[in-house]
């Protein structure tokens, strides 16, 4: 709830590696505008990378005809990303768990995962044709340590 707050930062983007680096820059500097620690600065920002990632690759298929979506928002208590791409959809259930014995070599769900860990709250919803990725950090719940 502090003053500086806007609405949402929404961008339209290629399915290219510039727009993951524009997506990953814009969430880096969001974190850090929130007054995020460095480590917790790096888990947003990597997560982030790791759906635009997703999203240009897997969703989007690096198909020059489709586009992702990013939207960045602080509402004072959390920050809320969106992600979305035109893919066929993706149902995280159907992933592999890359901590199985069988699946540590293989790079299926990993990303995921990582996105899991790093983030408070990470939800999917199919969008007929495409995914969108919800990552929310909440604020000033970070451990304090004592």
């Amino acid at each position: 709830m502090t003053e500086n707050q806007a609405g949402p930062t929404n961008y339209t983007l290629d399915s290219s590696l510039d727009s993951v680096n524009r997506v990953e820059q814009t969430a880096e500097q969001m974190a850090k505008t929130a007054g995020l620690d460095e480590d917790e600065v790096f888990r947003v920002t990597m997560a982030v990378r790791e759906a635009a990632v997703n999203a240009v690759l897997h969703g989007n298929s690096y198909d020059p005809a489709k586009q992702i979506t990013a939207s960045f928002e602080n509402t004072g208590d959390s920050l809320i990303i969106k992600i979305c791409d035109q893919g066929q959809g993706l149902d995280p259930a159907t992933l592999p768990d890359p901590l199985a014995p069988e699946n540590l070599l293989r790079g299926t769900g990993r990303g995921i995962f990582l996105i899991n860990s790093f983030m408070d709250e990470v939800h999917f919803r199919l969008l007929h044709p495409g995914t969108e990725l919800t990552l929310i950090k909440h604020l000033g719940t970070a451990p304090t340590g004592t």
